[in-house]
């Protein structure tokens, strides 16, 4: 219902919301309808929206209008009277000419109507007479049969194949109480079933089918509240302007205008609000979905028994056709024409919108391509440290995506020509090494590759003339390969990272018509520069591999063959960079017939750790070789000044242990045993019980100097193992080390009985290892 209350000058501009159709008048009449329910007194209190609250003039006045040419029948029944005292044109054709008002009986009779027996209608019992009672109807099936006709002609002109099933639903529209008692009757026409499983639910069906036919839409606001919103639709609301009952309650109804709206149709509608009085108009509204539709409404308020206004009904329907056809011919075609105006601006607007996104979808997958392209070469070029697969990963990667084939140079340090790799789309490995090994390893100055790799800068050739291959190409073998191979285009572009040329990769295409362009460049220089880098780094880490791996095997001593002694070591290097690190072990033949062992960790997990090590190792061997004193204790105190004066290491732990051999066969050994603030060592004993050889303690080496450190004397059985660790065996992140050096006795302790020291390595790392700190490992078995 278009209309609204005057609005507060500070309240916000009308809704304007664009609407479209379904539903009906059904729920108006439903006895159990729950929105009727709570709106109590305002629906049936509607006389006044049909009758301008007073006088059955305002019904005339309003009714004819809005309800002639509705598709159903639709009565209005004075209460009071017991009489009909409106009826549509469709109404009229069901009864003839009968002069209103007439009471419903008679009403019923000259239209023919009778119950489904083919009774008349009792006055007691039938659908009129309960409305006419001011009892609403939610739907009854009636009989017209016009022969019953009270009136001669019409039952004359009736044949017996006249006989149609009505459904007849109505409602009161005034409130008990007021001056005139208004109820609305709707008759739709049914076909009957030709056979029912389920007569209930097809009485059902046909209620709902009536109530969803009807064209007329009612609608109640309420005055009290801000804005006059509505407060109730019928069905019909949402079949006429596709709104959904909920989301029109609550707002005023305003929102059914639209820019074509006349705004003198809307004036004259709130001048009417303003002076309480019925109002009947006809203007044009919006659907839900923007579609344009007359509409013609009356407007009543509804007033309570006190006088005050509670309510306004509107009574509408959609009239678009009727006036479509009264607007004058020329303003519809100057309408059309200006429709069709901007329809076509439209579609050529959306014509032109479309090639548009056409171009940026194509540009996007371009991009996306491009962005797959390089996060695919990104994750691959760096999942490998050896130079021969990353540079077969990139060939693979360049054909076919961006070439028919490929040949990438790699130098060496001093820019010769280290190693080539070419990949084609259809195999040809024999003319691929031919044209590598007479072109691609011998590169003439004019050729790309050199040109690229000489001036860093890429080279693009467009189109290979045979000038060009002549010039580029030197070797007549080389360019038999080359056409053989299929050349049409050729882009180089050099592999430069952190400002060193690399190499230089060319990427060759076999059909004339797809030559590279200025856009394949410059993706080519992105994955080339993303593969250059790769390359840097697998040089770099390669050239510290092998000063770690030198550095190790000099630092690391192969244990030596000790008569009476078997012994075994394990070491793990916390640094990712290099297999080297701060622990070391050693195992010494000393010159007197004893044996050293000593175990040590230098602060540090890297190269410069390892480095301060060797000279800490060095300073222990010269210390233990050459001691005219060979107690443990007094060794390591000797070791300390000698760090702390020449400064070759900075602060380190270290554990010795020199083992004195038997006197005589099957004597135990003598095991002499100091520690510079390092864990202790652990003896298993030939049954396998573990010794933890705690309370031998001391500084750590280069905190001070003139400390004595004590020496610990042990016997050892034959067959006993000595294990001495470094503190990353045994250390795990939020525990303490006796947590962790518990556990590695029980690893040790589980050894199966007579395992030898190379088991008692793998058992006591086999629990493994958090890798923060280096691990330096050694079992020594007395025999």
């Amino acid at each position: 219902m278009p209309f609204e209350r005057d609005r507060p000058a500070s309240s916000p501009p009308p809704d304007r919301a664009p609407g479209a159709a379904a539903g009906s008048l059904g729920s108006a009449a439903h006895e159990a309808d729950p929105v009727l329910d709570q709106q109590a007194g305002i629906v049936t209190a509607a006389s006044a929206a049909v009758s301008g609250h007073g006088g059955r003039a305002g019904a005339h006045a309003s009714l004819p209008g809005v309800l002639a040419d509705v598709p159903v029948a639709v009565l209005v029944i004075d209460q009071k009277a017991g009489s009909v005292v409106y009826a549509n044109t469709a109404a009229v054709e069901l009864a003839g000419n009968v002069h209103l008002p007439v009471d419903v009986d008679t009403w019923g009779a000259s239209a023919g109507l009778t119950d489904l027996s083919g009774a008349p209608l009792a006055s007691s019992s039938g659908p009129l007479s309960a409305v006419a009672q001011g009892r609403p109807v939610s739907g009854e099936a009636v009989r017209l049969s016009p022969r019953t006709s009270t009136e001669p002609e019409r039952a004359g002109a009736a044949d017996e194949f006249s006989d149609q099933l009505l459904w007849v639903t109505g409602f009161p529209l005034s409130q008990a109480g007021t001056e005139e008692q208004l109820s609305l009757v709707v008759f739709l026409q049914l076909d009957p079933p030709e056979e029912v499983d389920d007569p209930d639910a097809y009485l059902q069906a046909l209620r709902e089918r009536a109530v969803i036919a009807t064209d007329i839409t009612f609608t109640i606001t309420d005055p009290r509240q801000p804005d006059n919103p509505l407060i109730w639709v019928n069905p019909s609301f949402t079949r006429v302007t596709g709104y959904e009952i909920e989301e029109a309650i609550g707002r005023n109804c305003r929102f059914l205008q639209g820019p074509a709206t006349d705004p003198a149709a809307v004036a004259e509608i709130r001048a009417g609000l303003r002076a309480r009085r019925t109002v009947t108009t006809t203007l044009l509204n919006y659907r839900k979905d923007g579609t344009a539709f007359w509409n013609q409404l009356s407007v009543s308020p509804v007033f309570d028994g006190a006088g005050d206004l509670v309510s306004f009904v509107g009574v509408q329907t959609d009239v678009t056709e009727r006036v479509r056809v009264e607007r004058e011919r020329e303003v519809a075609f100057a309408a059309e024409q200006a429709a069709r105006q901007e329809a076509e601006l439209a579609r050529a607007v959306a014509e032109q919108a479309r090639t548009d996104a056409e171009r940026a979808q194509r540009e996007a997958e371009r991009a996306q391509e491009r962005l797959a392209l390089m996060a695919e070469a990104t994750s691959t070029l760096i999942a490998t440290l050896d130079m021969t697969e990353l540079l077969d990963r990139l060939a693979r990667m360049c054909v076919p995506h961006l070439a028919d084939w490929v040949y990438v140079t790699l130098l060496d340090e001093y820019g010769g020509i280290r190693d080539a790799v070419a990949r084609h789309r259809d195999g040809r490995e024999a003319d691929l090494q031919e044209f590598t090994s007479l072109h691609v390893l011998h590169l003439p100055p004019m050729s790309p590759s050199r040109r690229s790799i000489a001036t860093s800068q890429p080279v693009l050739l467009p189109e290979v003339t045979q000038e060009i291959l002549e010039e580029a190409v030197t070797s007549p073998g080389a360019r038999k390969a080359f056409r053989r191979l299929g050349g049409s285009s050729v882009l180089t572009v050099p592999m430069v990272a952190r400002r060193r040329t690399l190499g230089a990769i060319a990427l060759v295409r076999s059909s004339a018509g797809q030559a590279f362009t200025r856009e394949d460049l410059e993706l080519v220089e992105d994955l080339t520069g993303r593969a250059a880098l790769a390359m840097d780094n697998v040089r770099l880490y390669q050239r510290e591999h092998t000063v770690a791996d030198t550095l190790q095997r000099s630092l690391l001593p192969v244990l030596p063959e000790i008569r009476g002694i078997e012994a075994a070591a394990h070491y793990v290097s916390a640094s990712s960079a290099a297999d080297v690190g701060g622990d070391f072990y050693d195992l010494l033949d000393l010159p007197d017939g004893s044996v050293g062992i000593v175990v040590g960790d230098v602060v540090g997990h890297d190269v410069a750790a390892a480095a301060a090590m060797g000279h800490l190792r060095g300073v222990l061997r010269a210390c233990v070789w050459d001691a005219e004193d060979p107690d443990p204790g007094r060794v390591l105190a000797r070791v300390d000044r000698l760090v702390q004066g020449l400064r070759v290491a900075p602060l380190a732990t270290m554990v010795y242990a020199r083992a004195i051999r038997p006197s005589s066969p099957g004597a135990p050994w003598q095991l002499h045993v100091a520690n510079a603030g390092h864990p202790p060592m652990l003896l298993r004993a030939p049954d396998g019980e573990m010794r933890l050889l705690e309370g031998i303690t001391g500084m750590l080496v280069g905190v001070a100097t003139a400390i004595e450190r004590d020496t610990v004397v042990l016997e050892v059985p034959p067959g006993s193992t000595l294990v001495a660790y470094t503190d990353g065996l045994i250390e795990r992140p939020g525990a303490d080390l006796d947590h962790g050096i518990a556990e590695l006795r029980e690893r040790l302790a589980a050894a199966p009985p007579g395992a030898g020291p190379r088991e008692l390595c793998d058992a006591a790392v086999s629990g493994g290892l958090d890798h923060r700190d280096d691990v330096a490992l050694i079992a020594v078995r007395f025999g």
